[in-house]
């Protein structure tokens, strides 16, 4: 925010003002002093001195407020309506709940001569970014909507009053974070479209080390609780996907492990339809085309696969999630040699190391031998061809060993932990069950959160 002189000016003389007066003015407030003082306990002291800090933070934004409320101002302000000049109505108060308690000021205000309906006017208002009708500041707003990323909506408000001693709402809070999240979801749609005209997003910045590892992108999908059609809180729960991508650069800790670096998160409720763009969006924003390899990483769902198909087969190696693959092995086994016997095992552990070390082949050879078997069941036979076909359309994407020599990762658990603690943690707790609306609004401040872009869905 740029400020002019003159606001340094009058800044500067009120905190002088304040400093030299609040306590002549307001002599019980040294008394707290003596209070803080005296308190027997560091914990008790602290939150004395916190408890006086807020009320001394509220004089002297009621002291600034009054000061810019009382300035002279442009008089040449004409009605939208009708084009007369607006006539002064004095000084009219203002109340508005902030993060350090209710702030009460007075302010120059103006009106449409001819009873336009335009309401009142207060250039000092505007200028601060306040709505017409508006009771809560904005910061209260932003840590609301902060504390109700991570928790309930009521404890959220619980939180919130603990924090500051601002007492709101849980239901409050639901409509902050609905108006926030339509917000980041307009921003998005916006975004979207110059995306499918050709106009690509501003590359998000980071330092030359982080540009210069590999970009992992994977995909997958959890499932959340919803209310009955028509959103109604009664009735039978239904279960809907939802689809979540994950990208990071592939960094190294000391000890020689793999670190996620720079992870940004994408997710729709909806069809892969709908989480291609968003996904294809982000990784165009996070370099896809400068990084020096890109990898894909799922597991067997055809809908995600078509995705890699469809958008980064060109810039990215595929890989298999291997534990996923090696599940399907054993599937295998088990109907192969009968359950969990001895020899469904020893099948399942060779092919697992050999499908490991890069001999798919043999891998192939032996399921092909599984199904020449006599009296094989045709339910066994069955699963024992899914799994032929399951990692035949893999091929290219299923060579581990050589995975393992370029430094690539050969799990999904990136996108599964993020399933997990961006959905799970918040969206899957006991008894919740979501309307799309709410959840929608939610899922995009939460995504805002874990990708650094939060604060700027706020008027701070």
């Amino acid at each position: 925010m740029i400020v002019d002189q003159d606001y340094h000016k009058e800044t500067q003389k009120t905190m002088s003002y304040l400093s030299e007066s609040i306590f002549e003015k307001e002599p019980e407030l040294q008394e707290r002093v003596w209070k803080i003082i005296d308190a027997p306990s560091l914990g008790l002291l602290i939150l004395a001195a916190w408890e006086l800090g807020r009320e001394i933070a509220v004089r002297i934004v009621e002291e600034t407020l009054n000061e810019r409320g009382r300035a002279p101002e442009n008089q040449s302000r004409r009605c939208e309506k009708c084009g007369r000049a607006l006539e002064s109505k004095g000084l009219k108060r203002r109340t508005m709940v902030t993060l350090i308690g209710q702030v009460k000021w007075r302010r120059r205000v103006r009106r449409c001569p001819q009873g336009c309906k335009i309401g009142q006017v207060a250039p000092s208002d505007e200028a601060l970014g306040l709505g017409p009708f508006q009771k809560t500041s904005e910061e209260v707003k932003w840590l609301g909507c902060a504390l109700a990323v991570f928790v309930p909506y009521e404890t959220s408000g619980q939180l919130l009053a603990m924090l500051s001693g601002v007492k709101v709402s849980g239901k409050a809070i639901w409509g902050w974070v609905q108006a926030s999240g339509q917000r980041a979801q307009a921003e998005l749609s916006a975004e979207l479209a110059n995306l499918e005209v050709g106009v690509l997003p501003e590359l998000e910045a980071s330092d030359t080390a982080s540009q210069a590892l590999k970009l992992a992108i994977g995909a997958d999908g959890v499932m959340v609780p919803f209310r009955p059609e028509g959103g109604q809180p009664t009735g039978s729960t239904r279960w809907r996907e939802v689809k979540v991508g994950i990208l990071a650069r592939l960094g190294k800790r000391s000890q020689g492990t793999t670190k996620l670096v720079q992870r940004r998160l994408v997710a729709v409720l909806g069809s892969v339809d709908r989480f291609g763009p968003l996904l294809w969006l982000e990784a165009q924003r996070q370099g896809l085309s400068q990084a020096p390899a890109v990898v894909w990483l799922s597991d067997g769902g055809s809908g995600f696969w078509g995705l890699y198909h469809t958008y980064f087969a060109p810039h990215a190696q595929g890989i298999l999630d291997f534990y996923h693959a090696a599940q399907n092995l054993w599937l295998g086994a088990k109907a192969a040699f009968d359950g969990r016997s001895a020899k469904a095992k020893l099948w399942f552990a060779l092919n697992r190391r050999r499908l490991r070390q890069g001999q798919s082949d043999l891998v192939f050879d032996d399921i092909e031998a599984a199904l020449a078997l006599d009296d094989l069941p045709p339910a066994a036979q069955q699963t024992l061809t899914n799994l032929f076909l399951y990692l035949d359309q893999h091929r290219d994407h299923i060579d581990y060993a050589h995975f393992e020599t370029l430094g690539l990762p050969l799990g999904s658990g990136m996108v599964e932990s993020a399933c997990k603690w961006l959905i799970q943690q918040r969206f899957k707790g006991v008894g919740m069950r979501w309307s799309e609306d709410g959840f929608n609004h939610l899922l995009f401040l939460r995504l805002a959160w874990v990708n650094g872009r939060f604060e700027h869905l706020f008027s701070l």
